[in-house]
């Protein structure tokens, strides 16, 4: 298991220290945007930020610590070294690469273009290179996870396949899918016209396939969080799993449910009928599904512990519950986060409303609550549950962890609260400066004050965050327990063909996929003459008359 612990480790390096830096110029971009007095005032260099912020966020630190998790996953859950540990290393500099090249186009100035790639807006070819290569890598770790699952299938026939495996290559199947849509936009689109090799760009193609990705990657994001829901938060509390079934049955509605829906992020764009947003908008209230049933069975599974411990009466279970232990602490965060993020997240997605709120600071808080607040706080209870185990030295304080949980908590809540009040009130999202004095933006300016104060205690949160993981890292190593597992009340023996493996549903996903975006990329390829020029932008071209 030694070389499956080292890539688990290295991936969470690489997440969590891009994550720092990345959290610093979001607290930065808030206090920009606010009336406070600012370092740095410079509205060019606000774009260059959230360019760098939103990939890094997005794209790298996710891309990463799923990686990582899912290797941890594939060697403890089935009790042997991954098999093709070689090229998970080779996917792993690959990725590396990719990151440094869109690192060094943001950094230079040359891929201002925010993070959701799309034209006529054109960064450096460096950058859509360096994406292109952070996610082909990813495509290896995807490959490795099914090779490594059905290979266990194989040797164990039968039998079912342990959850947390079963799970994570639910993931990479996802992500298969979810990246298909942004390749081929680099590939086809992207790339040819940063390195000059077309002269005009079409705009309204590339946005559709890049909504194949766009809402598909935040369940790929959400994903580990609800692998720990499951697998890891019922062993921290000292409980059961309340129904195997129930997991798996989640993560293939994730799968089915979470990539036919894109098209909603495009309800104001001309280039599409309302028949086909309105058809997407409503699949996407599918996703409500899966979600739902996590939170009937992680109750059940902490009401299980809880009353194991001594609860009594209806919610004394709740107070026998140990939240001392970060990873039970960050899952009622977590949910609370989740509940109110997916409450904006309906409002999104609804064609009737999505016009009240699209391209408000509404947008900027629902995504942030559910990534920023429910998934990044459930990688920090993972970090804090594996990391021991990979290292075998023990987490420096729970204390500590329990304190930067609680920061992140509440930092996460003052920033996006205002957030969504602003954006009822019209403030308007991807915009660098505010004129506060003007009627209309005066009785939003102490909105984004609060808001910024909830960026500077997120900071000192992701602060210490890297401490605690410091100061564990080098620690004495007296810790020998392996991680575990969450078993299920009632273990199955065995398990009906279509819960122990994904044949069938990516059938299905293919057949919806081909109904959902079949007609809306194919009619592109009939137009006349829609092609537009492109704009390069730099870290200048926001400033300039």
């Amino acid at each position: 298991m030694h070389e499956s612990k080292k890539l688990a480790l290295f991936h969470y390096w690489v997440a969590f220290g891009l994550f720092l830096p990345a959290a610093l110029l979001g607290a930065w971009q808030m206090l920009m945007r606010s009336p406070l007095p600012v370092p740095f005032d410079d509205p060019n260099a606000y774009y260059q930020s959230v360019t760098f912020h939103g990939t890094v966020m997005a794209y790298v630190v996710t891309t990463f610590f799923v990686m990582g998790f899912g290797y941890a996953v594939a060697a403890t859950s089935l009790g042997r070294p991954i098999r093709g540990a070689k090229t998970a290393w080779v996917g792993l500099g690959n990725c590396l690469v990719g990151t440094l090249m869109a690192a060094a186009a943001i950094v230079s100035g040359q891929a201002s273009v925010l993070y959701t790639f799309y034209p006529p807006l054109l960064a450096s070819g460096w950058y859509y290179g360096g994406a292109f290569l952070l996610i082909g890598g990813s495509m290896i770790w995807v490959v490795l996870m099914i090779i490594n699952m059905a290979d266990w299938k194989r040797a164990n026939p039968g039998r079912p396949v342990p959850l947390p495996m079963f799970a994570i290559t639910a993931t990479a199947f996802l992500w298969a899918w979810a990246a298909s849509g942004v390749i081929v936009e680099l590939l086809c689109i992207l790339l040819p016209r940063a390195f000059g090799w077309t002269d005009l760009i079409d705009a309204s193609l590339a946005r559709t396939l890049f909504s194949v990705t766009l809402h598909a990657i935040v369940y790929f994001w959400l994903m580990p969080a609800y692998i720990a829901f499951y697998t890891l938060v019922p062993q921290a509390a000292g409980g059961r799993l309340y129904s195997d079934t129930m997991g798996r049955l989640t993560f293939i509605m994730f799968l089915v449910f979470s990539l036919p829906v894109g098209m909603h992020h495009l309800l104001a764009d001309p280039e599409h009928g309302a028949g086909f947003k309105f058809v997407q908008s409503s699949l996407t209230f599918l996703v409500v599904l899966p979600t739902l049933l996590t939170v009937f069975s992680i109750t059940s599974s902490l009401e299980i512990a809880g009353r194991h411990r001594g609860g009594r009466g209806l919610f004394g279970w709740i107070r026998a519950l140990p939240w001392e232990e970060p990873m039970v602490l960050a899952v009622g965060l977590a949910l609370i986060m989740l509940g109110l993020g997916g409450f904006g997240g309906l409002i999104n997605m609804s064609y009737a409303m999505n016009a009240m709120i699209h391209n408000t600071a509404w947008v900027t808080a629902h995504f942030h609550l559910i990534f920023g607040g429910a998934v990044v706080i459930m990688y920090f209870a993972i970090a804090y549950e594996m990391w021991p185990r990979i290292t075998g030295k023990p987490l420096v304080s729970k204390a500590l962890a329990r304190t930067q949980l609680w920061l992140w908590f509440w930092g996460m809540l003052i920033t996006t609260i205002p957030w969504h009040v602003a954006g009822l009130l019209g403030q308007p999202r991807r915009v660098a400066i505010f004129d506060y004095s003007l009627p209309l933006m005066k009785p939003i300016a102490p909105l984004v004050v609060v808001s910024a104060i909830g960026g500077l205690i997120l900071l000192v949160s992701a602060i210490l965050l890297i401490v605690i993981l410091v100061r564990s890292h080098f620690g004495k190593r007296t810790l020998t327990q392996p991680l575990q597992y969450a078993l299920a009340v009632n273990p199955p023996q065995q398990v009906p063909a279509a819960l122990n493996g994904f044949g069938l549903w990516n059938a299905i996903v293919a057949v919806l996929m081909l109904v959902s975006y079949g007609y809306p990329i194919g009619q592109f390829f009939f137009l006349k003459s829609h092609s537009v020029p492109a704009v390069h932008v730099t870290a200048q071209t926001w400033g300039a008359p």
